[in-house]
Formats: structure tokens, sequence, C-alpha cells
């Protein structure tokens, strides 16, 4: 399956939400909204709520699990992200890792200043590779392709 074809089967169920409704009645309904699209060889996810574990952290890793086989370069837009729990913290990280080890490339982009702080205070800066706009990650690939050329 070519990389388009992995990203339009994907895109339907990425451009849908994930609805977790919590236990108390006084909560609010939380979604996490995904929206893969691929401008200039590298896929990337838009993704707008809230990154809490259980099925917001999963669906995420998911479409990143599932795409990212095909396309090998992956932006993740964190843009639209309001907050990041643990759990959705530890499942970003397993996914940065994952993707690292099979050789593909993952890189995160627009981190509101909240999360920021949360990726400088938890020391994963040094780990993932964090660019302030979805096009300077776009371009640190196609510098990291030409210099592996």
């Amino acid at each position: 399956m070519t990389s388009e074809n992995a990203l339009g089967a994907r895109s339907a169920r990425a451009s849908s939400a994930t609805d977790r409704t919590d236990a108390t009645p006084h909560d609010k309904k939380v979604k996490l909204t995904l929206e893969a699209v691929s401008p200039g060889g590298a896929v990337v996810l838009h993704c707008q709520g809230r990154i809490i574990f259980q099925g917001e952290a999963r669906e995420l890793c998911g479409i990143v699990a599932e795409v990212l086989p095909a396309a090998r370069r992956m932006v993740v837009d964190l843009a639209g992200v309001d907050s990041v729990d643990s759990g959705g913290l530890g499942e970003l990280v397993l996914t940065h890792m994952w993707a690292e080890a099979a050789g593909y490339t993952l890189k995160f982009a627009s981190p509101k200043r909240s999360l920021r702080r949360l990726f400088e205070i938890t020391n994963l800066v040094a780990v993932f590779d964090v660019y302030g706009s979805v096009p300077e990650a776009v371009a640190a690939m196609v510098q990291e392709e030409i210099h592996s050329a």
C-alpha cells in the first residue's frame, strides 16, 4: 500500500473525533480531534483537544502507528492541544521510541506554552524533536534527508 493510500484509508478515521465521557455529571465531554494531511512528502497530524490516558492518547498513537510505516515521516501538530496528562505523555514517549527504533521520523510542532513547559520540566525536549511550527519541522526533515543522502 502506498503512503497516499494508507493516508487516504486512515484520514477518514483520523478526522473523526474521539469522545470520552467522564463518570461525574458535572464534567463536560472531552474530545480529541485528529486530522492527517500530507503536504510536501511528510504527513502532518493536526491535534485538537486534550491528550489524556485511555481513548484520546491511544487513538493518537494508533494513528501514528498505522500511518507512519507507509509515510516514514510525520509531524504531530500540537497547536490545538490544551493539555496532556501523565498517561498521555507516556503514550507519546512510547510512540516516539517505537518510531525511532523502526527508523521513522516523528517530530512535534507548535506546542502551546504550557505544553512546551511540560516538555521542559520532564526533560522531554532532550528526547523529542520539538519545533515552533509545522513548517519548521517539515524543513528540518528535508534538511535531515539532504544530509543523509
